[in-house]
């Protein structure tokens, strides 16, 4: 793997250009592709540190190639999406996007997305004895594996590391931004919709409902918290 190496994913040029040029501004090293079929293949060949994925584009869409990536490696996947898409955003996610950006974007927006990324890559190797245990619920984030009443939960690993943080603070009130900052490595940019989306599709996977053991509660103009139940 090329250390910082960001692949770009996109069918239009002027956006591959524009983000090509800031990112090596920045010292990275860049490669892209134009449709789901080359990024998936070069995916495979230049196992870059993390790629930029648009979901609109031909031979095979983004959802279909992050679908396929996501069969032989967890490389960081920003998906960036048309504004006012939110199928799409969630679709993305459930297919194993870590988040999304919408057009039009700031690209320097864009880089300060991936860097932050990128600093929290390292601290995010678990260590394999990290498993958190509740009634009915288990939580293996060194094998990135959740089992609720007996079922295994297929989580994205972006899901899985909001889980367990909200799991391993029960009882904790977190604000959208302490948790774009501690899951997702960044500050808080005007935008913690991805929060949202994130916190709902753990919540519909793990079974989450007021009569389960545990819940993962919505705290009204604060945040969000994981509630054991005596």
């Amino acid at each position: 793997m090329t250390e910082n190496l960001v692949l770009i994913a996109d069918d239009d040029a002027q956006i591959r250009e524009l983000l090509t040029l800031y990112f090596s501004k920045e010292g990275f090293a860049v490669e892209t592709a134009a449709d789901g079929a080359e990024t998936i293949v070069k995916a495979q060949q230049l196992s870059p540190s993390l790629i930029i994925l648009d979901i609109m584009m031909p031979i095979l869409d983004g959802l279909e190639a992050c679908r396929q990536i996501r069969r032989f490696s967890r490389v960081p996947i920003i998906m960036l999406t048309a504004m006012g898409e939110d199928e799409e955003r969630i679709l993305g996610l459930d297919t194993g996007a870590d988040d999304y950006i919408t057009k039009p974007f700031n690209p320097r927006e864009v880089v300060a997305r991936v860097k932050a990324v990128l600093r929290r890559a390292p601290a995010a190797v678990p260590d394999k004895d990290d498993v958190l245990r509740f009634p009915q619920l288990e939580i293996n984030l060194g094998e990135y594996t959740a089992t609720a009443f007996g079922k295994a939960i297929s989580l994205t690993a972006k899901e899985m590391e909001l889980l367990w943080h909200l799991a391993s603070h029960a009882g904790r009130v977190f604000s959208r931004e302490q948790l774009l900052e501690s899951v997702w490595g960044y500050t808080y940019c005007g935008d913690t919709r991805t929060v949202d989306t994130h916190i709902k599709r753990v919540r519909q996977k793990i079974g989450a409902h007021e009569s389960t053991p545990w819940d993962i509660k919505t705290v009204w103009g604060v945040g969000y918290k994981f509630e054991v139940k005596a």
